[in-house]
């Protein structure tokens, strides 16, 4: 176990809310589950609980293998990488698969083993990792906007356009982060407006197409536009069920909360467990232990600035701020959807919610962070190279 701690680099405070994160989520998912054992017919509350501990047992496995990985290697590793996930979109999206009718094609069952896997979650990821790649290549060099069109914003938007039928809120939270990213990274702002308005365009003629012809994305847009009515109107409707549920419980919270395992909403609130996993907290650790939440993430949120402002390289520093901002803006959302200050999105909390591929991704964009925390690389780096895939294969095993 000495050993273990000994050859664990990077930033110990990111190590250590990681770890808090996680072992604090063992308690409200544990309690949450017991809605989850009666619907599973037969299920036990303490399955749920095991399985949340082998996803996250895997998951700091992942931290620790890619801390590893000198953080240069994910240059190349991102041009590997988009072609694979633009495969898995597409056998994602024509699955086909429909929940009440409406379009569920978000996982993808992988052979074999037999787990579901959310392609998108991961997807969001390598392109952030793709576009500081590219930023650094520009950085200090002169280049217009239709240079831009091909190596960047292509595949950013035809990744979009395979995540948008299905999952709207994934890809807008893709779409806001690659935005933040480019400027950060010193792109002209007279393009991005561009770009801003050629998305909004673009999403425009999709929900026009999809009200024109239903049967392509069946009742899909219909669902957004109820979210978003159901958000804007002051009167208590049928889609505001599941919002409503978390207000009880975070009202029932009070300042000190129920106590742990003591929630009643629990067994009324359908995603208990994961979407709305926050108001459950709340309940059951009231707004002292929410607070600490909040605190947590926002001092992840620090953290990770104070990485990126270390870093030796532009690519370091661009690959810290585009895998780490997103976990915390992600668990800002799910927070306000809680508190009903954003629409249902659908947004787990990170490291807390049940559920493996986003405690995996999580886990992975950590120990990318970690890995540019360590400072493997003690020599300034070529911005302009990327490593060949057999040099990125060899160092790693």
């Amino acid at each position: 176990m000495k050993a273990l701690f000994d050859n664990i680099k990077g930033d110990r405070i990111i190590w250590a809310i990681a770890a808090l994160l996680a072992i604090f989520s063992f308690l409200p998912v544990y309690s949450a589950a017991s809605n989850l054992a009666y619907i599973g017919n037969g299920s036990n509350t303490f399955s749920y609980f095991i399985k949340h501990f082998v996803h996250l047992f895997l998951g700091f496995s992942i931290i620790y293998g890619v801390h590893k990985i000198p953080y240069r290697y994910f240059r190349g590793l991102s041009l590997v990488m988009i072609p694979v996930i633009l495969i898995l979109l597409v056998v994602t999206m024509l699955q086909g698969s429909t929940i009440g009718g409406a379009n569920a094609s978000r996982w993808i069952r992988v052979p074999i083993v037999g787990f579901t896997f959310q392609p998108s979650t991961l997807a969001a990821l390598v392109l952030m990792v793709y576009v500081a790649r590219y930023l650094s290549k520009i950085k200090d060099i002169e280049h217009s906007f239709k240079d831009s069109i091909l190596p960047l914003w292509i595949p950013v938007f035809i990744v979009l356009g395979l995540i948008l039928p299905a999952n709207f809120s994934t890809a807008a939270l893709i779409f806001s982060m690659v935005i933040l990213l480019t400027f950060l990274g010193g792109y002209p702002l007279k393009y991005l407006s561009v770009i801003i308005g050629s998305g909004l365009l673009v999403l425009m003629f999709f929900v026009l197409t999809a009200k024109a012809f239903p049967d392509l994305m069946p009742n899909r847009v219909d669902t957004w536009t109820s979210r978003i009515t159901s958000f804007m109107d002051p009167d208590v409707t049928v889609e505001d069920y599941q919002i409503e549920k978390a207000k009880i419980a975070i009202a029932s919270g009070g300042i000190q909360g129920l106590g742990p395992g003591k929630s009643i909403q629990k067994n009324f609130l359908p995603q208990s467990s994961s979407d709305f996993i926050f108001a459950i907290i709340i309940e059951e650790y009231g707004l002292i232990g929410g607070m600490c939440l909040l605190l947590l993430y926002l001092w992840l949120l620090f953290r990770i600035v104070i990485v990126a402002q270390k870093s030796e390289t532009v690519f370091g520093k661009l690959l810290c701020i585009g895998v780490g901002i997103p976990i915390v803006f992600q668990a800002l959302v799910n927070m306000g959807v809680a508190v009903q200050l954003f629409p249902v999105t659908g947004q787990t909390l990170p490291l807390i919610s049940s559920g493996g591929t986003s405690i995996w991704v999580t886990c992975l964009a950590l120990g990318i962070v970690l890995s540019v925390s360590s400072k493997r690389a003690t020599e300034k780096i070529q911005e302009d190279e990327d490593p060949h895939p057999l040099e990125i294969l060899s160092e790693a095993l």
